[in-house]
């Protein structure tokens, strides 16, 4: 029998003990060890997040198993051989059965136990994410999860979350709504490697009542670093590709005689692609004053506020010398399709030179936000490592975003 299982408290449960006695008069008899299970035999309302506690008050454990459905439990036991604490919480609404033997002085006994951990009134999980598995990011990409009801318990979700890069990173959950939480690392991803990201919500208790019933594992991969530099004031766009310079054109960026006009400055990322945008005017009727409808190839969205990289073949006159787009960064046809078709989600876009700054969450803009201000949205105030193997969850001692169209991986323990 291995020792395995998941985390608890202690309550006593009868032990069967077995028989041996001593040799002579003089010999005093061996007591036959004790042992306490908890949750204890019988349990139908067993907290799942509280998990199993088997602990030998008198004599030693060698061997504990716990299981359900058949599946053994993962499980550590002390030093001293005195206590087996399971490895996580426990499934809801699910019968379990404990089998403990213990030794004294050469006495053994086998203690038994089964429960039933509680039914949640409502079951909590991942209802969409960023990105995908399977999907191939830029060096800036966020990982956004979006939960399927508000979470109560912060810390407890947050504890059940790691991320884990192939290239080690400092990272930080922000909650940025009680439904939704992101993670971004301190520095960019490094380029061509494998993250995952792992949620281990079963038992996780997230509200009053409210329980996770399932884990979930996401893999994606970062790509090339992909790193774009615009200057309004000099109207130019400079492409990096992993470090080297491939591109230098020149761009017509917002003319900014209106706020709504003007190029946010700061860090964008790149959000998705359309070939054509369609392009209205925000706020403007058909027939009134500014009123435009365009329709853009090539287009690369920066931001929600409606910021795009795009093919503009009736600015190419302006681009290099002017701004007189809407907001937009206006390139010239052959340069924007070159740029369409190797950029992919999370691709740095680094502006400057105007005097209307990026809000951190206008699209994936969260490189605007402070480092110390991010760590501060963690629900423990902490960063965390990335690094494989060793990567921690949080509090260990160790705009809405868009659905996507692939979800996560689920497993159920």
């Amino acid at each position: 029998m291995r020792l395995i299982g998941m985390a608890g408290t202690a309550a006593l449960v009868a032990a069967c003990s077995g028989g041996g006695g001593g040799t002579g008069p003089d010999r005093e008899q061996a007591q036959a060890p004790v042992v306490a299970i908890s949750p204890a035999d019988g349990s139908g309302k067993a907290r799942p997040e509280q998990g199993v506690t088997v602990q030998a008050t008198l004599g030693e454990l060698t061997a504990v198993k716990v299981s359900l459905g058949g599946k053994e439990v993962p499980g550590s036991l002390s030093a001293d051989k005195k206590v087996w604490k399971s490895a996580g919480n426990l499934k809801p609404n699910a019968s379990y059965a404990v089998e403990a033997v213990a030794e004294n002085d050469g006495q053994t006994s086998t203690t038994t136990s089964s429960f039933k951990t509680l039914k949640p009134s409502a079951n909590f999980g991942l209802e969409s994410n960023i990105p995908w598995s399977g999907q191939t990011v830029g060096v800036g990409m966020p990982i956004v999860l979006h939960f399927d009801r508000p979470v109560k318990d912060k810390k407890a979700v947050e504890s059940a979350l790691t991320v884990e890069s192939e290239k080690p990173n400092t990272g930080s959950w922000y909650w940025y709504t009680d439904e939704q939480v992101i993670f971004r690392t301190k520095k960019y991803w490094a380029a061509h490697q494998d993250i995952k990201v792992t949620g281990r919500f079963t038992g996780v208790k997230a509200a009053k009542g409210v329980y996770g019933m399932k884990d979930f594992t996401i893999r994606f991969k970062v790509g090339s670093s992909n790193i774009s530099t615009i200057n309004t004031r000099t109207h130019r766009m400079v492409v990096e590709v992993d470090g080297k310079k491939v591109r230098d054109v020149g761009i017509s960026a917002g003319k900014a005689t209106e706020r709504k006009y003007t190029t946010t400055s700061g860090t964008h990322v790149t959000m998705e692609k359309e070939n054509p945008a369609i392009m209205i005017s925000p706020g403007i009727e058909k027939g009134e004053p500014g009123y435009y409808r365009e329709v853009v190839p090539h287009a690369v969205r920066i931001s929600y506020s409606g910021e795009y990289v795009h093919s503009a073949p009736w600015s190419v006159g302006s681009q290099g010398r002017a701004n007189v787009s809407h907001g937009c960064v206006n390139a010239p046809p052959e340069f924007a399709q070159w740029y369409y078709n190797q950029s992919k989600w999370g691709d740095i876009v680094d502006v400057t030179g105007t005097d209307r700054e990026l809000e951190f969450d206008n699209g994936y803009g969260y490189w605007q936000k402070p480092w110390k201000d991010w760590v501060q949205g963690s629900a423990f105030d902490q960063s965390v490592s990335t690094a494989p193997g060793r990567a921690e969850a949080p509090g260990s001692n160790a705009g809405s975003t868009p659905t996507p169209p692939t979800p996560a991986e689920s497993t159920t323990p």
